[in-house]
């Protein structure tokens, strides 16, 4: 059998899944999977959103201040907005005892938010794995995790405990099928990017509210100004590149585009406008006035459009065009992307404005993409998702999966930077990190037990790739036990 399908299962996909056919015409497939993508399906149905995430948040900081007014009394019940994820307490991250956000606190406060955490990340976290195991869209809900570690936020930081999740199911799933302006502004403006870089409280020193905090000179006050961090990564990051030819002064115009870009629910009137909780809101006077020139272009005045304008033509850039073809061929084609492939990417990204599915297409339809059967490694999220696809698995499973990817390195909306997860088999492929693999294939296949016959999942899983020395020894294994734990870490099922 031609590597052709599995290179669709697996490299384009999730993994294989022992109860859905091997497509016979891949490309096909593939091309056909955004009509049966779902951005919000059923198993995503029950979470829910920024805006109770964010009131959840606020109503924390109000404790927090009540309690420190109050000499350390906690007063209020911590309000649950998500079910319990069952998970066990140890195997979530928390904020760290030492995070200043919590010092000073009282104890039962400081649990109250470390529930919480446990409960929103962990609920979110499983309705990601869910979505993946039973996608009918494989390839566009890769496209979905690709795009969510491109625009990357960590469920580390407090201020983003319950949206790190939320930012991949508002902002990137309706949008991962239109237009990279679209999807730019719809993650630029959600509440979990614009908490994760700061930008929720970048004022403008020439704005009202600036001029305003400058008059009253009070040593003690908390300083407002301009925050550049959310600017700089989205000119480092999200569009143009580190080598894509901006300056420090970019950086600075565009922040001062941005400000008055914030969140709803944590500002009162007359310091700002007030909207819904987790909502995106323009506080006008914290807006720094004038005209802006960004890379030579210059945008008047206009309060919330001229940050949007400025954004705008960030996405259909040309130094965003290459980077984002450089990241895409990384991605499904090879660690060292084929220039060419990239450069055609490139042309595809200016000439269509950003047209999202004219890349995919361009992807799907590239000799590149087809020539070798497995030059990618699979990361620890895709290797673990192969695995549970593998085997059937409709529903999250007993086993602990937050922690495996934690024991393997990767833990889910925790990437530690903005500059997300790496993408090459260089960050994967270590021998202690093949040794955890070892161990987890082995927790897996005596959760499926006698339930699987791996000499049967094989070829199914591993189409045209799979070699006869992985054949034979899953063979000679002592029990089907012993024989899936050796398919989960043949050479072929680790990579993609």
């Amino acid at each position: 059998m031609s590597f052709n399908a599995a290179i669709a299962l697996n490299r384009f996909g999730l993994g294989a899944r022992p109860d859905e056919a091997v497509p016979a015409d891949p490309r096909q497939w593939l091309r056909g999977q955004f009509e049966r993508f779902d951005p919000k399906p059923a198993v995503l149905a029950g979470v829910p959103g920024s805006g109770a995430m964010a009131a959840e948040f606020r109503d924390y900081l109000i404790q927090s201040k009540l309690a420190r007014m109050d000499g350390g009394v906690f007063r209020a019940a911590s309000p649950p907005v998500m079910a319990s994820s069952a998970m066990s307490p140890t195997a979530m991250a928390e904020p760290k005892e030492d995070n200043p956000a919590l010092a000073g606190l009282p104890k039962e406060l400081r649990q109250g938010i470390r529930k919480m955490y446990r409960d929103s990340y962990g609920a979110l976290a499983r309705a990601r794995l869910a979505a993946a195991l039973v996608t009918p869209a494989p390839f566009a809900e890769r496209l979905v995790h690709f795009w969510a570690n491109h625009f990357a936020v960590s469920a580390d930081k407090l201020q983003t405990i319950g949206t790190a999740g939320t930012l991949e199911f508002e902002a990137i799933r309706p949008h991962v099928a239109g237009t990279f302006g679209d999807l730019l502004l719809a993650v630029e403006t959600h509440p979990a990017m614009l908490l994760y870089l700061d930008q929720a409280q970048s004022i403008g020193p020439e704005s009202f509210i600036g001029q305003r905090a400058a008059l009253r000179r009070n040593p003690n006050a908390k300083k407002v100004g301009l925050n550049e961090n959310l600017a700089r990564e989205i000119l480092e990051l999200h569009t143009l590149g580190v080598d894509g030819g901006y300056a420090q002064g970019d950086v600075q115009e565009l922040a001062r585009g941005l400000t008055g870009w914030s969140v709803g629910g944590f500002v009162k009137a007359p310091i700002g406008r007030e909207a819904p909780d987790g909502a995106f809101v323009f506080q006008d006077s914290w807006h720094q006035p004038g005209e802006r020139v960004l890379l030579g272009q210059r945008y008047r005045s206009g309060g919330v459009e001229q940050g949007r304008a400025m954004l705008a033509a960030l996405a259909v850039h040309p130094a965003t065009a290459r980077h984002l073809a450089t990241k895409l061929a990384r991605h499904f084609v090879a660690d060292v992307p084929p220039p060419a492939l990239v450069d055609r990417l490139a042309r595809v990204h200016v000439e269509t404005g950003g047209d999202l599915r004219a890349l995919y297409r361009t992807l799907i339809d590239a000799p590149e993409a087809w020539a070798t059967p497995q030059p990618k490694f699979k990361s620890p999220w895709d290797w673990t998702v192969s695995m549970l696809r593998g085997v059937g698995s409709r529903d999250v499973p007993d086993l602990n999966v937050i922690n495996v990817l934690n024991e393997l390195g990767q833990p889910i909306w925790r990437p530690g930077s903005p500059a997300g997860w790496d993408d090459s088999a260089a960050a994967w492929a270590a021998p202690d990190a093949l040794l955890r693999r070892v161990e987890v294939a082995r927790r897996v296949a005596a959760k499926v037990g006698d339930r699987a016959d791996p000499r049967r999942l094989a070829p199914l899983l591993l189409p045209g790739v799979l070699g006869a020395g992985t054949t034979q020894a899953i063979a000679r294994a002592g029990s089907p036990q012993d024989g899936l734990a050796l398919l989960f870490v043949a050479p072929e099922f680790l990579r993609r």
